[in-house]
C-alpha cells in the first residue's frame, strides 16, 4: 500500500546499499533526494536510465541532490551493474519489496502475453526536509533525467 503523497513526508526506508551497510531517508536530511525505481539491473532501458543519471550526476550534485536507484536485485547484482556502468551514485536492494510497496511501484505488467508483478519505472523527488515534492510514474527514459534535474533546480 502506498504512503506517497506529494507535499507530505516521504516514506522512510532502511535498505541495503551498495555504499555498504544500510541507507535511510534520515541519513539524507539536508540534501534533496532523487529516488528512482527501475525493473532490473543490466537490461537495456534500466541501463540507459542509469547512464542518463550518471551523465548528469555532477549537475545533480551541484544542485545539492543525491541520486539513489532502487530495484529488487541483490547487492551483488547492483555492485556488478554499478561497476560496469561506472555509476557515481549508489543503488538500494529491495528484494522484499518493502520500499517498492511504500512508494506503490509494484504493478501488474505483461510481456509476451504473460502477466506478472514488477516494478513500474518511477522517480520521486524529496526535498531537504524529507517532504515528497514530485513524482513521475510510468517513466519513459528518454529525456527523463533532464526533466528531473530541472525539477531539482526549481526546488
Amino acid at each position: 500500500m502506498s504512503t506517497t503523497e506529494v507535499g507530505a513526508p516521504a516514506p522512510d526506508f532502511d535498505s541495503a546499499s551498495t555504499a555498504g551497510g544500510r541507507q535511510t531517508l534520515g541519513d539524507l536530511k539536508g540534501s534533496k533526494l532523487v529516488l528512482y525505481f527501475y525493473p532490473k539491473d543490466s537490461t537495456p532501458g534500466c541501463t540507459l536510465e542509469g547512464q542518463n543519471f550518471r551523465d548528469l550526476h555532477d549537475e545533480f550534485t551541484a544542485a545539492n541532490a543525491v541520486i539513489l536507484g532502487v530495484s529488487r536485485e541483490s547487492i551483488r547484482s547492483h555492485d556488478n551493474f554499478r561497476g560496469k556502468q561506472d555509476f557515481p551514485f549508489h543503488l538500494l536492494s529491495d528484494p522484499e519489496e518493502t520500499l517498492c510497496n511504500a512508494y506503490d511501484v509494484i504493478k501488474e505488467k505483461s510481456m509476451y502475453g504473460r502477466k506478472y508483478m514488477g516494478i513500474e519505472r518511477s522517480t520521486f523527488l524529496v526535498d531537504e526536509e524529507g517532504v515528497l515534492r514530485r513524482e513521475w510514474r510510468k517513466v519513459k527514459v528518454k529525456g527523463h533525467a533532464e526533466e528531473v534535474l530541472e525539477a531539482v533546480r526549481e526546488l
